[in-house]
């Protein structure tokens, strides 16, 4: 047996981060544990100035649980782009999931695109899940 594989998701509980942690747990995640009672008390949300989105952890819970992977939670200040490559680094991640947002041209290059930085500039390969994925999080979606 290998070593095992560290799958990083970019989340930012928007709609589009959830589908790219949804698109993760369809097609990454195989086999593996997910202590989230410690995220989910309030007192460590409240710490860290934190509004942990519900759905996300129940997500989060049903994939611990269906297939016991492990599920940990670190928290970054500051600029997206930067602490998703920080991250990748510091975690030593084998690969990162991210949503996109689907932005134009314009709002790519006015708002400097999270995805495509993330994509040129961390050191592992990088997942981009397209917003016209946001239909799975129905169930709809197939494999």
């Amino acid at each position: 047996m290998g070593k095992a594989r560290l799958v990083g998701i970019g989340m930012d509980y928007s709609a589009t981060s959830k589908a790219a942690l949804k698109w993760a747990i369809d097609n990454l995640i195989e086999e593996a544990l997910i202590p989230l009672d410690e995220f989910r008390e309030i007192n460590v949300s409240k710490h860290y100035g934190l509004n942990p989105d519900k759905e996300v952890l129940n997500m989060l819970d049903t994939v611990s649980k269906v297939k016991k992977v492990t599920v940990v939670a670190k928290v970054y200040w500051g600029d997206a782009r930067e602490k998703l490559c920080d991250a990748v680094e510091h975690l030593k991640l084998d690969t990162l999931v991210v949503g996109s947002r689907g932005l134009g041209v314009l709002k790519r290059v006015l708002l400097r695109s999270v995805s495509k930085y993330v994509v040129q500039n961390a050191s592992c390969p990088v997942t981009v899940v397209k917003g016209s994925s946001l239909s799975c999080l129905s169930g709809i979606c197939r494999k």
